[in-house]
């Protein structure tokens, strides 16, 4: 199955971008027809966050969400000079130049918006030392194979989303590398993964803790990120930006932190979100939500 798996992600690897879009826009449509339960759990999403949820705007969700599953063949085998020709924009750069300038580590959050692999993987290309990419294992091996293959190449490395992973990352960052984040994945107590409850578009949701540690790191920069897919096929613009807020080592007043940066970015690119996540859920071993644990 390896094998197979590899050889489409080539044969899709090598396809004009605009020709993967236009796929993804067919595929996002049908996807959006068929697959019920991510389309409520989308739409729901939507409005909570206050966006609009009608026909047509939570089929584009799908399309862009299309898109960025045949970006992936992209992203894992395509070589890094191509990659970086994609990105025909790139805002805020000088953050990530300072940061080098003064010898920090680099800490790059992004959340679950655009082309995070993509965006990734150009940056790699700009650095001169390896970028440590955190990631939770898919459960077939097959896929999980490939997307190692994918992602540790050149100056790219991957840590697994448990405490080894965390000491892997912690270890680069104090030796001055860069590491990617997304803090909008769900922690897994039961794999280490350290949480808290707290508020993501007025509704509590279990959040990493990872993130606010890791950007307290002495020596460390915390820049988010993300790589907006740009219409009909043209590439992708790279974007740029503190952290911003303060962080104060607090568990819950750091990750309402991140997820209110989260908001920001989400409200910038609404489209390109992957709303058919289910970020509210309650991972096995958390604590209670607020609302039960109080009612209950």
């Amino acid at each position: 199955m390896q094998t197979l798996v590899i050889l489409l992600f080539k044969f899709f690897a090598a396809l004009p971008l605009p020709f993967l879009h236009a796929l993804a826009v067919l595929w996002g449509g049908i996807a959006y027809r068929v697959l019920h339960k991510e389309r409520a759990r989308a739409s729901a999403n939507m409005i909570q966050a206050g966006l609009p949820a009608d026909e047509a705007a939570v089929k584009a969700v799908f399309r862009e969400t299309a898109k960025g599953a045949l970006e992936l063949p992209v992203a894992f085998f395509r070589r890094p000079e191509e990659i970086e020709k994609l990105f025909t924009e790139v805002h805020g750069w000088e953050h990530i130049q300072t940061a080098l300038d003064n010898r920090e580590g680099l800490l790059l959050i992004t959340p679950h918006i655009g082309s995070y692999d993509l965006a990734g993987r150009y940056i790699s290309q700009q650095l001169l030392f390896p970028l440590t990419a955190m990631y939770k294992p898919p459960k077939i091996k097959a896929f999980d194979a490939v997307m190692q293959m994918g992602r540790v190449r050149g100056k790219g490395k991957t840590a697994p989303t448990n405490l080894q992973g965390v000491k892997q990352v912690m270890k680069a960052l104090r030796a001055g590398e860069a590491t990617i984040v997304l803090p909008d994945h769900v922690p897994a107590p039961e794999e280490g993964g350290d949480g808290v409850w707290v508020d993501f578009f007025g509704k509590p949701a279990y959040t990493m803790t990872l993130a606010g540690k890791l950007a307290q790191v002495k020596g460390v920069k915390a820049l988010f990120f993300v790589g907006e897919r740009l219409p009909g096929g043209k590439g992708f613009a790279l974007h740029i930006e503190p952290l911003q807020g303060g962080l104060n080592g607090d568990k819950e007043h750091d990750a309402r932190l991140m997820n209110q940066n989260i908001e920001y970015w989400i409200r910038r690119f609404p489209q390109q979100y992957l709303f058919m996540y289910n970020r509210y859920k309650h991972p096995a071993g958390a604590p209670l939500p607020p609302e039960v644990g109080e009612s209950g």
